[in-house]
C-alpha cells in the first residue's frame, strides 16, 4: 500500500482511522489526546514534525507515569509520603540537602545501604517511604516491608521448603526497604533468616532501614552478638546513616492543634 492511498479522507474518516489505528498500536494517550491537540496544533499553525513530536512525546510521558504508578504499587508503601511533604524545620536533625542529595538515588544505582535511626515520631519511616517512592519514579524496582512481616515470611517459607524462592525474590528489586527494624526481639532462627536475605543483597542491592534503635541497642533484636555485628556491618557499610533525633515532631504538632483548638 503506498503512502499517498489514504489522501483525501474526509475528517470523519480520517478521525475513525486514528481511532482504529491507535487500539491496534496501543496509543491510548494520542487516542485521547488527539482530537483537542489536533485543534490546538492547527490553532498555531504547528508543523506536521511538530505535531508529531507532541504526541508521541505525550504518549511517552504517560506511559513513563503509568510505569511509575506501578511500581509504586508493587513496592506496597502503606501509605503516600513524599520528601516535599517532610518538615524539615520541625525536625533540624535532618539535613534538607542530604535528604535531596539521596532522592537522586545514585545510592540505589550503586547498591548501597542507607539506614535512618531515631526515636518514634522523628520521621523515619516518612523519610523511608518517601525515598523509596522518589527511587520507584526513577525506574527502580522496589520494595517495602515491616521488618517482623518479613521474619515471619521467611519463617514460613522455611517451613514450606519455599525459603531459597523467597529470598531470590527479595533479594531482586533494586532497593528493599525494611520499616520498624528493632521494636521487637528476634529469635535465631528469624536473625538468622533475615541476615541470609541482606548477604544475598550485600554489594550488589540497596537496603534502607528505619530503627527506632541506635545500633549499640540492636544486641535486643539480634541477641546473637557476633550476628548483630555481622547484620550492622551489612548495613552501613558504604552507606549513609541518618539520625532523626529523639524529639518527636508527630507529638510536638499533636500539643500544637490542641493548644490551638483549646482541647485536650
Amino acid at each position: 500500500m503506498s503512502a499517498n492511498s489514504h489522501r483525501g479522507l474526509t475528517e470523519q474518516a480520517a478521525d475513525a482511522a486514528i481511532e482504529g489505528a491507535c487500539k491496534a498500536l496501543r496509543l491510548p494517550t494520542i487516542r485521547a489526546q488527539f482530537p483537542e491537540m489536533a485543534a490546538d496544533a492547527a490553532k498555531v499553525q504547528m508543523t506536521y514534525r511538530g505535531f508529531l513530536a507532541e504526541l508521541l512525546l505525550a504518549e511517552c510521558d504517560d506511559r513513563a507515569r503509568r510505569r511509575s504508578e506501578r511500581r509504586i504499587k508493587a513496592a506496597a508503601f502503606p501509605r503516600q509520603k513524599s520528601i516535599r511533604g517532610f518538615d524539615f524545620d520541625a525536625n533540624p536533625n535532618i539535613d534538607a540537602a542530604v535528604i535531596h542529595t539521596l532522592a537522586k538515588c545514585e545510592w540505589v544505582k550503586k547498591g548501597l545501604p542507607l539506614c535512618l535511626i531515631g526515636d518514634s515520631g522523628t520521621g523515619k519511616s516518612h523519610l523511608l517511604i518517601a525515598l523509596g517512592t522518589e527511587a520507584a519514579m526513577a525506574g527502580f524496582r522496589v520494595k517495602y516491608v515491616l521488618a517482623t512481616k518479613l521474619v515471619n515470611e521467611l519463617v514460613e517459607a522455611a517451613d514450606e521448603k519455599q525459603l531459597t524462592k523467597t529470598i531470590a525474590r527479595y533479594g531482586r528489586v533494586d532497593l528493599l526497604c525494611i520499616d520498624e527494624l528493632g521494636y521487637m526481639e528476634l529469635d535465631k532462627q528469624g536473625a538468622e533468616l533475615m541476615f541470609q536475605v541482606l548477604t544475598e543483597r550485600e554489594e550488589k542491592n540497596s537496603v534502607a532501614i528505619a530503627s527506632n534503635e541506635s545500633f549499640g541497642g540492636w544486641t535486643k533484636t539480634f541477641t546473637d552478638p557476633r550476628l548483630c555485628t555481622a547484620i550492622v556491618d551489612r548495613l552501613t557499610f558504604g552507606g549513609n546513616i541518618i539520625e532523626t533525633g529523639t524529639d518527636s515532631y508527630r507529638l510536638q504538632q499533636t500539643r500544637s492543634r490542641i493548644e490551638q483548638t483549646g482541647t485536650g
